[in-house]
């Protein structure tokens, strides 16, 4: 970070509720200047009501990645100490039932508006010769699951972009990283049930059984959130991230992300991807 005294600031998106909502909160709490961002205005409301500079985006609309950006760089002066991408929803389904439409949409929400809002901040960053951009990623982007085809996809091209990027700003004083969390308290599965259910036709497909089974495990988990870390789980290694002195690449959150990660470098492939076939 600068050496300087002045309040860093971080824009930290996807603050409906969950992780972003939490770390937003938190960093403020901490004396971190917080620009954030949703797509309720309920929840625009909410944060400013904490305190919290927070403004309209959408991942999938580019013109208000855009006029973020202007907003939040008018409030700082031109000052970006940290980007902390997050939010965007998980689709699923199997892949031989995804819409073409529906996985245009989860690239759009979980790589392609990262990407537009991660260039806009990466010249402030340079001018300043220092930054930090934190990719809020998943396990599923190192392990794959089944019926979870799009997402798995969008975080594997985020995880590859984002390593390539930190190899190619090495030297700059900007540093990249991923958090790779597992299964973390937030309404993130009954997002996915609900874009499920639009998506994807249950009756006709071949996976029928497959998906009632599951949609009955997912409601059960939905509602008592059982067996999950909270989001205060990512907001420690996002402080990691943002002010450590070497800051890690990767920083899987959840024990069954951790494992998840020694399985895939130890195991081989005929025997890792049946055993990952056999989890729900």
């Amino acid at each position: 970070m600068s050496g300087n005294n002045q309040q860093k600031t971080i824009l930290v998106t996807g603050c409906s509720s969950g992780i972003g909502a939490f770390c937003a909160r938190t960093l403020k709490a901490e004396g971190w200047h917080v620009i954030a961002s949703a797509r309720i205005d309920e929840d625009i409301s909410a944060l400013r009501n904490d305190g919290i500079e927070a403004y309209y985006l959408d991942y999938a609309d580019p013109a208000s990645i855009e006029a973020f950006f202007i907003s939040a760089m008018h409030s700082t002066g031109g000052r970006c100490d940290a980007l902390f991408n997050n939010g965007g929803y998980g689709q699923v389904g199997a892949v031989e039932d995804l819409p073409v439409d529906a996985l245009r949409a989860q690239f759009e929400a979980n790589f392609f508006g990262w990407h537009d809002l991660t260039r806009r901040v990466i010249p402030v960053m340079r001018a300043q010769g220092h930054g930090r951009i934190v990719q809020c990623s998943s396990i599923l982007g190192l392990v794959p699951m089944r019926f979870r085809g799009a997402y798995n996809a969008s975080k594997h091209a985020l995880e590859g972009l984002s390593v390539t990027l930190a190899m190619e700003l090495q030297g700059s004083g900007i540093h990249v990283s991923l958090i790779e969390p597992g299964a973390i308290r937030s309404r993130f599965r009954a997002n996915a049930l609900r874009l499920f259910h639009r998506h994807i036709d249950i009756d006709t497909s071949v996976h029928a059984k497959d998906y009632q089974a599951q949609l009955s495990r997912l409601e059960k988990q939905e509602q008592s959130n059982s067996g999950k870390l909270g989001p205060e789980a990512v907001y420690e290694v996002l402080m990691h991230a943002l002010t450590a002195s070497r800051p890690r690449y990767h920083y899987p959150v959840t024990r069954a992300a951790k494992l998840g990660v020694i399985a895939r470098r130890l195991l081989p492939a005929r025997l890792f991807y049946p055993f990952l076939a056999r989890q729900d």
